[in-house]
């Protein structure tokens, strides 16, 4: 195809739904198939396996993946012989509940924060600054078990200590995207016909920065569940008889060489949720960037020459 004729086509197809965008990401594809089976987990799981998942059967004690003991078992059966597979879709939800929970509080107050402090600026401005400042120089999984170790681990206390610790990555992102965009002509244009800072920031400012803070989201929210099942790894998390993917993993350490699906099972469902989070942020990426797109929009046959 000659080059006059792929730039007629991509002019022509720059308008394609999202969900062509997405059908043309195979990995893109599967990554949000697997967060709708997590879906499914997390709305289904606990509304008719939650006693499935702590019923005790010590006929099934580490019971190895398989049907020898029913359906339920296919994925094996911890030493009280709780099958895994109820238990896994039961502890989707606390999991991705913490982490999504996380993300959104830290969204909403670092991307305010960030706007006041690249908007206004000034004393304001470095205030705002200092205290990102100041929660940057805490390794933020460290900080999270000092307070939780004071605190009781509760779920409340677990989000509210995750939201803080990742709270200033959104702000400096945010204060970096207003300082260049206040700039703008269009914003000089809306300031001199009388808007005031709270308007120009929610119509003209705010739309323009949501695409990257987007991004940045799909890519935090695996890092906050990493975060989460590690803490509740070491005991500090959630406590039993919760169930979390992080917990499952720490009660399967000592049966590795006896039962290793124990720790495994929960174990890739962390690496499949973190990795399919990490391909949705690329293609997130390429969609919002006009020099990347046009790699979606056409197809492979108008690609060869």
């Amino acid at each position: 195809m000659a080059a006059a004729e792929l730039q007629e086509s991509v002019r022509v197809r720059r308008h394609l739904p999202w969900w062509r965008l997405l059908l043309r990401d195979k990995f893109a594809t599967a990554s949000v198939v697997w967060f709708v089976i997590l879906l499914a987990f997390v709305f289904l799981g606990p509304l008719f396996l939650s006693d499935k998942a702590t019923a005790v059967n010590l006929a099934a004690r580490n019971a190895p993946p398989g049907f020898s003991h029913g359906f339920l078992n296919i994925l094996g059966a911890d030493p009280l012989g709780r099958p895994l597979l109820p238990r896994l879709m039961v502890g989707a939800r606390n999991t991705l509940a913490i982490a999504f929970s996380s993300v959104i509080c830290a969204l909403v107050l670092g991307s305010f924060l960030g706007m006041i402090a690249g908007y206004v600026g000034g004393i304001i401005g470095n205030l705002i600054m200092r205290l990102a400042d100041v929660i940057s120089s805490f390794p933020s999984l460290l900080l999270a078990l000092i307070v939780l170790y004071i605190l009781e681990p509760h779920v409340m206390n677990l989000v509210l200590v995750l939201a803080i610790t990742r709270t200033s990555i959104y702000l400096r992102v945010t204060r970096a995207e207003v300082l260049e965009i206040r700039e703008r002509a269009f914003v000089d244009a809306s300031r001199a016909l009388g808007g005031g800072a709270p308007h120009i920031l929610r119509r003209h400012i705010a739309p323009l920065v949501a695409p990257t803070l987007g991004t940045i989201v799909t890519v935090d929210f695996a890092a906050v569940m990493l975060a989460e099942s590690a803490l509740s790894f070491l005991g500090i998390g959630i406590q039993p008889p919760e169930i979390t993917w992080g917990l499952m993993v720490a009660q399967g350490r000592n049966y590795l060489t006896q039962a290793w699906w124990l720790a495994f099972v929960p174990g890739a469902a962390i690496m499949l949720t973190t990795l399919s989070a990490n391909l949705i942020s690329s293609w997130l990426r390429i969609i919002n960037d006009p020099a990347q797109r046009w790699r979606l929009e056409i197809s492979r046959k108008e690609a060869k020459p």
